[in-house]
């Protein structure tokens, strides 16, 4: 079986690689992280080192730290590949890929938290010496072999900080956190968006769906394109508020950005386990969700939204989630 190989474009939909900011005044958002990261490239240049400092980004879903690499790659005028943490399986598979990079080039890892343990023992000198050291054979024949590899940058994203290992933490020169957007923030986002997609739309719908887009731009550019197509079926010509409502409803999206699978683990909170708390296991098997998805999907937005608190027994539903859901409040129940 061959080595799975770097790949130099994403396996995104086309037409959110179209979407994707190209130049650093296109990237809306996350301004603390822009500047120092610009920072960063600005004094590798002055130096000019071939390589800049091994990066670490973090923060949920759709936040745009693969936009960031992609855009850390243009600024230092540098090819990037793609791999991610579950297709590094060996050793084997680090060596193919560090080997096959070129002087100055960027491999951009994604998921990298799920990198296995005895390839991250690898890969600490190719990071720090640009080294690699590889045991061939197995027992009293067994050997060492040190491969050079190109001076390269790593740059990692990952969803869950804490599980990536701190000897690995640590090998990055810079940490950067990726925060929810603003409101007007995304607002910005739909508006090139929909420029970029030929499509008209009013300010107020803009509004609707960007207080529905989970103040994620991703999310926010996947509802814009399915608001189009409900435009596009009714032969409307532009986006409206009441297009923007109806496909919204249509999809089982509230006006929190709530679909059908958060209010589900909200009602199951009240419902089967009368406001919590409820532990992970409890709630993923009664909801039928995978607890990776309540944790990485699910459970930010609704913390972030106040409607559901972590406490060492377990999730509670707040009184907002009663509210929200159109529950009768218990009494004695906290925000």
């Amino acid at each position: 079986m061959s080595s799975p190989k770097p790949q130099n474009t994403p396996l995104d939909d086309p037409l959110d690689l179209t979407l994707r900011p190209k130049t650093w005044d296109d990237y809306v958002g996350q301004d603390k992280v822009k500047q120092n990261v610009r920072i960063i490239i600005e004094a590798a240049n002055q130096r000019q080192d071939p390589s800049v400092e091994h990066i670490l980004f973090y923060g949920g879903p759709g936040l745009g730290k693969t936009t960031l690499s992609h855009l850390v790659a243009q600024e230092i005028g540098a090819n990037i590949k793609i791999t991610s943490g579950p297709a590094i399986e060996r050793a084997g598979d680090l060596a193919a890929i560090l080997t096959n990079l070129e002087e100055g080039d960027i491999l951009f890892c994604d998921e990298i938290h799920r990198l296995s343990r005895t390839v991250e023992e690898y890969l600490y000198p190719a990071l720090e010496d640009f080294k690699l050291n590889l045991i061939l054979g197995k027992g009293p024949m067994a050997r060492t072999m040190e491969l050079n590899v190109p001076r390269f940058t790593l740059i990692g994203a990952t969803t869950r900080l804490a599980a990536v290992s701190s000897p690995l933490r640590s090998r990055f020169g810079a940490i950067f956190g990726l925060n929810f957007y603003e409101i007007d923030d995304i607002k910005k986002i739909l508006a090139r968006s929909a420029r970029l997609l030929n499509v008209i739309i009013d300010d107020e719908a803009l509004t609707i769906l960007a207080k529905s887009s989970r103040l994620t731009p991703r999310f926010a550019n996947h509802l814009l394109k399915r608001v189009r197509d409900f435009a596009q079926v009714q032969n409307q010509s532009n986006i409206t508020a009441e297009i923007a409502r109806f496909a919204l409803t249509s999809l089982e999206i509230d006006g929190q950005g709530l679909n059908e699978s958060d209010r589900r683990i909200l009602q199951t909170i009240i419902d089967k386990f009368h406001g919590g708390p409820v532990g992970l296991q409890a709630l993923a098997a009664a909801t039928a969700e995978e607890e990776e998805t309540i944790l990485e999907v699910h459970e930010p937005h609704l913390l972030r939204l106040g409607f559901i608190s972590r406490t060492p027994k377990g999730r509670m539903a707040t009184r907002l989630a009663y509210e929200h859901l159109g529950y009768h409040t218990p009494k004695g129940l906290g925000l």
